[in-house]
């Protein structure tokens, strides 16, 4: 066997949360050119539909499974299960922020706390809990972070303490899971999205975003894809309990977004 070799997955099943379009969409055709059947879920039906046609162009099954994933983890485990009759790679990608602001920690209420709790760190919670029980001996669970997740985030404070609250609950996954089941996170850095847009007053800061990163370029989704298709593969056989830091070589030298002005 080639390290060549340890990147193939074919017929391997694989589920991808938030998989219509941006990163998840990445995700997902990255793991199909590597032979996985690809389960997909977004709340956008034609977004899924557009993915899924993409999938089956590379000669892989899709199926598509719409809703929102803090409603039905365990539904969309099932019908995996139904359609393929096994699962192997779950990725929670599913995060960001319904409001289309940002603001002080403090001047949060507690309502956009929890519910930015609920979307980022109990979906991916939930979908662990779904995973887990279902796959067999060498399983693998990859969690979507940020870099945000691992140092003080002005005005995305609560995105940024579920970040943090994946980290752990993946380093935790982890142990309890080894050595049948590999949990590891992505943190991307600033991946400039549909969504990254929408909830980032980000258009007029983009050089200032740049100047922070060393490799000098803002990412792209499939930059994440990539670190995703190798945590997922025989490649990363060994590694579990790991966040890998995709971000152009920024690390603690953040920018700071500023509010968007309602």
């Amino acid at each position: 066997m080639t390290v060549r070799d340890l990147f193939e997955m074919n017929g391997r099943v694989a589920v991808v949360t938030g998989s219509g379009q941006g990163i998840g969409r990445s995700i997902a055709l990255g793991l199909a050119d590597f032979g996985c059947d690809v389960v997909l879920n977004s709340r956008r039906i034609h977004d899924l539909e557009a993915t899924a046609v993409e999938i089956e162009k590379r000669g892989r099954s899709a199926l598509i499974v719409q809703g929102d994933i803090r409603d039905f983890s365990e539904t969309l485990a099932d019908q995996a299960m139904e359609r393929f009759g096994h699962l192997d790679i779950w990725v929670n990608n599913v995060g960001g922020s319904d409001e289309k602001t940002t603001r002080r920690l403090v001047e949060t209420s507690d309502e956009v706390f929890r519910s930015q709790l609920d979307l980022n760190l109990t979906s991916a919670f939930q979908g662990c809990k779904a995973a887990a029980p279902r796959m067999g001996e060498a399983g693998s669970i990859i969690n979507i972070s940020s870099g945000a997740g691992t140092r003080g985030s002005p005005f995305t404070g609560p995105y940024a303490a579920a970040k943090a609250g994946m980290n752990n609950l993946t380093q935790t996954l982890a142990l309890e899971l080894a050595p049948a089941i590999r949990v590891n996170a992505v943190a991307p850095g600033p991946v400039v999205t549909e969504a990254f847009r929408e909830v980032l007053n980000v258009d007029d800061q983009l050089d200032e975003i740049q100047a922070t990163i060393p490799l000098a370029r803002m990412g792209v989704p499939d930059d994440i894809a990539a670190a995703v298709v190798y945590l997922a593969s025989d490649a990363a056989s060994w590694v579990t309990g790991q966040l890998l830091l995709v971000a152009g070589g920024r690390t603690q030298r953040a920018h700071h977004y500023r509010p968007r002005q309602e």
